[in-house]
């Protein structure tokens, strides 16, 4: 008998989950050209913002920060295939990040987060749209960045912490391409890097009428053994009269906070005692 329920119950849920996802674009805003209509404010349900690989429970405002009063949630991670192919040197390099992390991560020092990491913030994003340029304002450090859709002839002339954006359609997916990133920004608070050379191509599709599907390929020979990607789901923020809020980013917040649980000695922190 409890093997009939658990089987009833079983077809009830994927029915119930298939027509979760199977929600007509017909309900997804629309352009007046027929385009999906990405505009409004969104935001990633995720822990990938503190390791985008599968990780445990940890202590500490950073992964390997041990004694700290906050704990880093553990998470399946946002990798389509678990793990980053780092070549072995990039490994080693990801390792010292780590260690390292409240001196080296440059979101300590408020500095713009790039592409990808920008999007799993736990912090919301506007999306302003129109036909030849898309704006993406983020909440934190007041970041933004600019689309250029069917504009391939602009091209990056510097590089930049949020890189330059080409887009297209195909179909109801907007690709975008982001060259010319700063090597200095992470993916995550765990040290995963990349170098100069990385080449990100984003991939947002609508999926319902509150629902995007993110995904972000990166390829960059120099750190990588092969391009890999991650994917995530967006969600629109839906409350009336809902609006970025002014964000103030305090350069060194983490070693205020957590300074006296350093080891003396160490190049930021409490001196020897």
């Amino acid at each position: 008998m409890k093997q009939i329920i658990r089987g009833v119950l079983g077809v009830l849920l994927l029915g119930l989950f298939n027509n979760a996802i199977a929600q007509p674009l017909d309900e997804f805003p629309r352009t007046p050209d027929g385009k999906p209509d990405f505009s409004g404010i969104w935001q990633a349900m995720t822990k990938a913002h503190y390791n985008i690989e599968p990780h445990a429970a940890a202590y500490g405002p950073y992964p390997g920060q041990m004694g700290a009063l906050s704990a880093i949630p553990g998470s399946q991670g946002i990798v389509s295939d678990g793990r980053i192919p780092y070549t072995e040197s990039a490994l080693r390099q990801r390792d010292d990040n780590k260690i390292n992390a409240i001196d080296k991560d440059p979101l300590t020092k408020c500095f713009m987060p790039g592409v990808p990491r920008a999007n799993y913030l736990p912090f919301p994003f506007q999306i302003v749209q129109s036909t030849d340029v898309i704006l993406i304002a983020y909440e934190f450090a007041e970041a933004n960045r600019i689309l250029y859709v069917d504009q391939p002839e602009l091209e990056s002339q510097v590089d930049a912490w949020m890189g330059h954006s080409n887009a297209h359609w195909e179909g109801d997916t907007l690709v975008v391409q982001i060259t010319g990133q700063m090597p200095d920004t992470w993916f995550d608070r765990a040290g995963n890097h990349h170098s100069w050379e990385m080449v990100v191509e984003e991939h947002w599709t609508p999926m319902g009428p509150n629902h995007i599907q993110y995904q972000a390929t990166m390829t960059d020979p120099n750190t990588f053994t092969q391009p890999w990607t991650i994917t995530l789901p967006l969600y629109r923020h839906v409350a009336e009269n809902y609006q970025l809020l002014e964000f103030k980013c305090a350069e060194f917040a983490e070693e205020y906070l957590y300074g006296e649980f350093r080891k003396p000695g160490t190049p930021i922190g409490n001196p020897p005692q």
